[in-house]
């Protein structure tokens, strides 16, 4: 029972028959001054072109919004827009709403108060007054067992104010939602959402957990070596990381903050020394060779290759146990070749496991390149080739 009665106790019950009488205080106004049935034609009428004003879709999807859905703003979950009329698809539709809502309103207005007028009928006849000619429901005579009609009156009230809000509801939905072009709108925006999403996580990734594996790696090395200024040493390099990735993480969350802002620069592979210098400092011998116009590198590639040349440094310092590692950037013939290996140790991860492996060949294939990561020849390889165009 009450979940039967819950709905007369929802306030968007009521704005949504408030919504229906509105679509008709015009006429209604106007049959006043003349009692005529063609009055509705001429509104009627007067609804098409109006229909075809783009801004109409504004004024009618706000107030159905508000008065259908209870929503002032677009949540993503009313289904109803917002935005003016950008083709005559929309403006159709729009007519057809106009149209529907006059005439629905009608016949809303039209039930409600006859059911209202009958209902006080029924209370006023067991006290001597007559029924008014003209009503929906003609009962004789003045008996007291009228009034326990009336709650049948009110139920059947409520059910035509509820049965009608759902209809006008889901028509707007259905003729105010949006279009096909709108909804493949959407979905491309959603879409990016999620990449840039993944883009950041990806980013926080890489390079809070490079500082934070070299961070760990020279403290342990600090403690094992117990030389004064080998610990200089590597408190320097802890310190010149961390401080790196602060950087990289206030940029991060600067285009978390604030999309429109515009925030540092993300490293390319001119910057590749940096992250020698900072593996080497960890006790890793790194044997670099870069060969061709790196400066030349077109700049998303550029920054693709610098982050998956630290995820490939980072899982060196991480499983290899600071084996000394070999790496290899080349640029010819349009192709960014990246190259890091490293002896295999005693830890061999699968060629699919962990989410660093993972991003570096989604980083690859974002780009157009491919990326083999595994065993090959008694080392571990990390190979990535990134097309230039």
């Amino acid at each position: 029972m009450v979940r039967l009665l819950r709905p007369f106790g929802r306030a968007v019950t009521y704005t949504r028959w408030l919504h229906l009488f509105i679509a008709v205080v015009a006429p209604s106004l106007l049959l006043f001054v003349r009692e005529a049935w063609w009055i509705w034609l001429i509104a009627a009428a007067v609804l098409a072109p109006a229909a075809l004003v783009p801004a109409m879709r504004t004024v009618e999807g706000l107030q159905a919004r508000l008065l259908l859905t209870g929503h002032r703003h677009d949540s993503g979950s009313t289904g109803i827009v917002v935005a003016p009329s950008a083709s005559w698809g929309d403006r159709g539709r729009l007519v057809v709403w106009l149209e529907s809502r006059l005439l629905l309103g009608y016949v809303t207005m039209t039930v409600s108060a006859q059911l209202v007028f009958a209902t006080a009928d029924l209370v006023a006849a067991p006290f001597g007054r007559d029924v008014e000619e003209g009503g929906p429901f003609l009962l004789d005579g003045h008996h007291w067992w009228h009034a326990l009609l009336v709650p049948v009156w009110l139920l059947g009230l409520g059910v035509f104010v509820l049965v009608a809000g759902h209809v006008i509801t889901a028509l707007a939905l259905r003729l105010l939602g949006p279009s096909p072009v709108e909804r493949l709108a959407a979905l491309e925006e959603r879409t990016e959402q999620l990449l840039e999403r993944t883009r950041i996580a990806r980013e926080l990734h890489d390079s809070i957990g490079h500082a934070l594996t070299l961070a760990v790696v020279q403290a342990g090395a600090a403690r094992a070596a117990g030389d004064p200024a080998f610990t200089d040493r590597a408190l320097d390099a802890i310190e010149e990381t961390g401080r790196a990735a602060l950087e990289d993480l206030e940029r991060v969350l600067g285009v978390l903050r604030e999309s429109e802002r515009p925030v540092s620069s993300r490293p390319t592979l001119a910057d590749a020394d940096r992250l020698l210098e900072s593996a080497r400092a960890s006790g890793t011998k790194v044997d670099a060779s870069m060969t061709g116009p790196l400066e030349t590198v077109p700049g998303p590639v550029s920054r693709e290759g610098y982050r998956i040349l630290q995820e490939s440094l980072t899982n060196v310092l991480r499983h290899a146990d600071c084996a000394p590692a070999r790496v290899r950037v080349a640029v010819a013939d349009g192709t960014l070749t990246l190259e890091v290996r490293n002896p295999l140790t005693g830890h061999i991860p699968g060629p699919g496991r962990g989410s660093g492996l993972r991003g570096i060949r989604e980083r690859a294939a974002l780009l157009g390149g491919h990326a083999r990561t595994g065993p090959d020849r008694g080392d571990w390889q990390v190979h990535v080739e990134l097309p230039l165009s």
